[in-house]
C-alpha cells in the first residue's frame, strides 16, 4: 500500500498570507508518531513560515510557533485541523 493523500487544500488568508495543508494515511507509522498518518500544516504570511505543524520522522508529533518548536498530541486528523486553525486564529490576533 502506497501513502495515500487525504487533503492537499491553500487557503488564501490574505493578500500576504496562506495556509497549506497536507494529511496522508501511510502503510507504516512514521518513525516518532504512534498513529498511521503523515501531515504537515503551515501558516505563511510575508513569505515566512510563522505557524507550522508536522510529524517529521525522528522528531514524532510537533508545532512551530514562530522560532519555538513545542510537542503537539496528536489524537485525530479533525482534531489536528481544528487545533491548527485556532493557532492561525491567534496568531493573526497578535
Amino acid at each position: 500500500m502506497k501513502a495515500e493523500l487525504l487533503l492537499h487544500e491553500r487557503h488564501q488568508i490574505a493578500s500576504d498570507a496562506f495556509a497549506e495543508l497536507r494529511i496522508w494515511r501511510v502503510p507504516e507509522l512514521v518513525r516518532g508518531s504512534r498513529h498511521e498518518y503523515k501531515y504537515a500544516l503551515a501558516y505563511i504570511v510575508a513569505e515566512e513560515c510563522v505557524l507550522r505543524y508536522d510529524n517529521e520522522v525522528g522528531k514524532g508529533d510537533h508545532k512551530h510557533i514562530g522560532a519555538e518548536e513545542v510537542p503537539y498530541r496528536f489524537t485525530t486528523p479533525a482534531r489536528l485541523l481544528a487545533d491548527f486553525w485556532s493557532d492561525v486564529d491567534d496568531w493573526r490576533r497578535t
